[in-house]
């Protein structure tokens, strides 16, 4: 059987083929669709619902992995802009997360490919990550790691762009102290607010600075890195609330940035399309579970799930 470079062994296939192995008795696997830290991302079909989706497959089991493996999966918000895992399952030594299928690739591919975007196209983005950091806020976590490449967007094309809040891996419960790193800090330099470098406790305000790197980014083109003043821009009064070094000072919640921004009224704007980079999904099957092996494999992923909880001791 073949290793990718995520560590993850899967049962040998042509590449594009509907040739799928079955894991945990349910998702029938199509096709490798993305890679990362964590391990591969596929397309599969889940043999409950007959619906293709994601499923994002663990790669080397060790304990950092498994942490935010644990964290990720306990993760349920449904919303609109949130591609959060909607289950999970374990075969022999494969874990795997299931989420909606996202195809129209990420916002670091608009900014990649189109640079800086029309003010009125990115407060439409802005707008509706507010949207989804006010559902992750009310649901007591933190995100803790916004930035263009977990911010996915739906295949649109020519309409307006529709985006979802995706990888909570190192997602935490509001003032958790037992995810906090010393010395380190949890998240992506550049995007981190001030005390969250400093390894401070998870805060949802923590979340906004990032989104203003973010917004600063989608507006300019400028990365993290080299952002110095704040540009004369149409967001430029919802940037300054979002970047107060200060967390005291800064917009308190994602539903007063989104008041602020609406205050604004920055007129829609058409910006670059948002093509299906994925393609067709390979023909598979669509229905015809194995219940019987679904059901035992049920029993001991959910046995797994226990003693990994226990073992972390971590639950939103």
């Amino acid at each position: 059987m073949p290793r990718h470079s995520s560590g993850t062994v899967l049962p040998r296939r042509s590449p594009g083929t509907a040739d799928s192995s079955v894991l945990a008795g349910r998702f029938a696997m199509l096709d490798q669709i993305g890679a990362g830290g964590m391990g591969s991302v596929w397309r599969a079909v889940d043999l409950r619902s007959g619906e293709v989706v994601a499923v994002k497959v663990l790669g080397h089991h060790t304990g950092s992995l498994l942490a935010r493996f644990v964290r990720e999966q306990a993760v349920r918000i449904r919303h609109p802009h949130v591609a959060a895992p909607t289950g999970w399952a374990a075969d022999d030594d494969v874990v795997l997360l299931s989420m909606d299928l996202v195809s129209g690739g990420s916002v670091t591919d608009l900014l990649a490919e189109h640079g800086p975007l029309p003010a009125g196209y990115v407060a439409r983005l802005v707008e509706q990550v507010l949207l989804a950091l006010a559902a992750v806020h009310g649901a007591g976590l933190v995100h803790r790691d916004l930035k263009p490449s977990n911010l996915l967007l739906e295949a649109t094309g020519e309409g307006p762009p529709h985006v979802r809040l995706a990888d909570f891996g190192v997602a935490a419960a509001v003032d958790d102290r037992r995810f906090t790193t010393t010395p380190g800090a949890i998240g992506t330099d550049g995007y981190m607010a001030p005390e969250q470098e400093q390894g401070a406790p998870p805060e949802p305000v923590q979340d906004l600075y990032a989104l203003g790197r973010v917004a600063w980014q989608l507006a300019t083109g400028v990365p993290p890195s080299r952002q110095d003043r704040i540009p004369s821009h149409p967001l430029r009064p919802l940037l300054e609330r979002l970047l107060v070094r200060d967390p005291a000072q800064r917009v308190p919640s994602a539903e007063a940035a989104l008041h602020l921004l609406r205050r604004l009224e920055i007129p829609w704007e058409p910006g670059p399309p948002v093509p299906d980079r994925l393609g067709p999904a390979p023909a598979g099957p669509r229905r015809g579970t194995d219940w019987a092996g679904w059901l035992a494999v049920a029993g001991c992923t959910a046995a797994l799930l226990g003693c990994l909880t226990a073992l972390l001791g971590w639950w939103p």
